[in-house]
């Protein structure tokens, strides 16, 4: 919901958008996402709903309308005539933001492009307004989506539909309210000092760039260890903690979002909304010289907060923001009276479901998602894996770091996974 915020500057409207990579062993038709996308909507409104919000403090939600009132979202076909062109097409669907309030929150491409020694060169992007759906959100939708592409007249489901969003709270508003205060006081002291990034000096955001790189997991399979999101942390710390000496910031605590997902483990669980809880890592610039060490402490924060029932009170907590004005939702988060949020952002996206190797007819050959970050912090790192590939994605908003800096970043990853290209 802090993402469905309106622009904080005069004339500047940054995006919100998140974009899903699907590159595939042949072009993806066009005529058929459409047809499956029609048949969709035959049974589910929400990718070509819109954002309300009743005057003047009422719920933000999406609306939709009758099934004839819906406008399909778009779809698209571009042809490239070499596989350079494929990070300006989605560095221009990074940038081209979608206002949910009046089109609709999701836009899909073909890109049909010529097979090189770097890739099959033919994907499909799926772009949407963040808050539409999380990362897992976005592969469930392209699964049901995938459902979907059958001959005419055969049924993608039978009399149940899968789930498309969370099932409602059963608690009691007043039981709720009590565990969202438990959240509120976690939030007011997770960061006694307030938090520094990159971004600090930066007036209005910058475009939305990144850095895709994929790494080949060895044959002998990957160390437990470094499969793990704290081992990670660690690395893409260790690397943010050169940009800050380089930029001779103080040694004050890093603050980021881990987001942990809510959905039982082993089912798809539902697609639109968010199904994230957060917990908030916290760790100097000048801790992250031991990996280890660092990874266990971070492993330990993160158990006292599932002990201390923080992640449950977060995620409840979350929807009470719905409610809210910005000025309000400022307020809940105490240490963004200086205009901060985060240090940065990191996620793992986990692995592609094995459901997904096949899209619309063609076998998946990688997959990796670019998600455009806030403009505080303005830089993030994602990982996740694509059958006997690792993708590491670097994410930022221009000015706040450089391509180079980009680079490092991933060359600090790459040798503490023990990855090669």
């Amino acid at each position: 919901m802090l993402l469905a915020r309106p622009p904080r500057w005069k004339g500047a409207l940054p995006s919100h958008n998140t974009l899903l990579a699907v590159e595939c062993d042949g072009p993806v038709s066009a005529e058929r996402i459409t047809r499956a996308l029609d048949r969709f909507l035959d049974r589910c409104p929400w990718p070509a709903a819109r954002l309300r919000r009743p005057f003047p403090w009422g719920e933000l939600h999406w609306a939709a309308g009758e099934r004839e009132s819906l406008t399909r979202p778009p779809v698209r076909h571009v042809a490239l005539d070499a596989r350079e062109q494929l990070d300006r097409v989605l560095a221009t669907e990074l940038n081209t933001p979608i206002d949910p309030r009046h089109e609709a929150p999701l836009r899909i491409l073909s890109v049909d492009g010529e097979a090189t020694d770097k890739g099959a060169g033919s994907f499909l992007v799926l772009t949407w307004f963040h808050p539409l759906m999380d990362a897992r959100g976005g592969q469930n939708f392209l699964d049901l989506l995938n459902h979907c592409d059958g001959d005419d007249g055969v049924k993608p489901w039978d009399d149940t539909c899968p789930a498309l969003v969370p099932d409602r709270d059963g608690r009691t508003l007043t039981e709720r309210r009590r565990i969202a205060r438990k959240s509120l006081t976690y939030l007011r002291a997770v960061a006694p000092e307030p938090p520094l990034s990159l971004s600090s000096s930066m007036v209005p955001p910058g475009r939305a760039c990144f850095a895709h790189e994929t790494f080949v997991i060895p044959d002998a399979g990957e160390v437990r260890q470094t499969r793990e999101i704290f081992w990670r942390l660690a690395l893409v710390g260790k690397a943010m903690a050169e940009l800050w000496r380089a930029r001779g910031l103080p040694d004050a605590p890093f603050l980021l979002p881990i987001s942990v997902d809510q959905r039982p483990k082993g089912v798809p669980g539902s697609t639109f909304g968010s199904q994230l809880a957060f917990h908030f890592a916290q760790f100097r610039p000048s801790e992250t010289g031991d990996v280890s060490g660092l990874a266990r402490a971070l492993r330990m924060q993160m158990a006292d907060a599932v002990r201390s029932g923080y992640l449950e009170a977060n995620a409840v907590g979350i929807e009470f923001l719905k409610y809210l004005p910005l000025s309000r939702m400022l307020r809940v988060l105490p240490w963004t009276a200086t205009g901060e949020l985060f240090s940065f952002n990191c996620a793992d996206l986990a692995d592609w479901p094995a459901a997904l190797e096949q899209c619309f007819g063609r076998r998946v050959v990688n997959a990796y998602h670019v998600p455009v970050l806030p403009p505080r912090p303005g830089v993030g790192v994602f990982f996740n894996r694509c059958g006997n590939r690792n993708n590491l994605v670097v994410s930022w908003l221009e000015g706040v770091v450089s391509r180079e800096d980009a680079a490092r970043i991933t060359e600090v990853v790459r040798d503490g996974m023990g990855w090669t290209r």
